[in-house]
């Protein structure tokens, strides 16, 4: 996910979209550590979208 559609969302959606990857990147994990992933570095990706996610969370708090 671009941060111009990270910029783009409402909070609340944006709050449900952390959770939902939050959720995915748990699964994958999990499936990680039973068998190998097809791309392991989805897992980083994955990783970086929560943190781009909740940077914009922080900066939306700290302007209001």
């Amino acid at each position: 996910m671009k941060n111009k559609e990270i910029k783009s969302l409402p909070e609340q959606e944006l709050k449900a979209k952390i959770q939902e990857e939050k959720t995915s990147l748990v699964k994958m994990k999990i499936n990680h550590g039973v068998s190998p992933l097809e791309n392991p570095a989805s897992l980083r990706n994955n990783r970086r979208n929560i943190a781009r996610m909740l940077t914009e969370v922080n900066k939306r708090k700290a302007s209001k």
